[in-house]
């Protein structure tokens, strides 16, 4: 997982990195964006996986691919 067309680290993913993946796809899914849209407390879900992908350690190049991915949701949707 990288952003643009950076090479991908040749190191497997960090434990909690594969989690936050994880959490990241269930995110970006159809009913979540839905949720969001409709300003459900989902947007709080939002909010919270930005603070854990910010304050991950280990694996940032990967930590930071995740954030940018999400950015424009918070950008859109964390004020809401």
């Amino acid at each position: 997982m990288t952003t643009g067309f950076a090479a991908p680290d040749p190191a497997p993913p960090a434990p909690s990195t594969r989690v936050l993946f994880t959490t990241c796809m269930d995110l970006v899914t159809t009913p979540w964006l839905d949720a969001v849209r409709r300003r459900d407390p989902a947007v709080s879900d939002l909010r919270q996986f930005d603070r854990r992908l910010r304050d991950q350690r280990e694996d940032r190049h990967r930590a930071d691919t995740l954030l940018t991915l999400t950015g424009g949701l918070i950008k859109d949707y964390g004020s809401r």
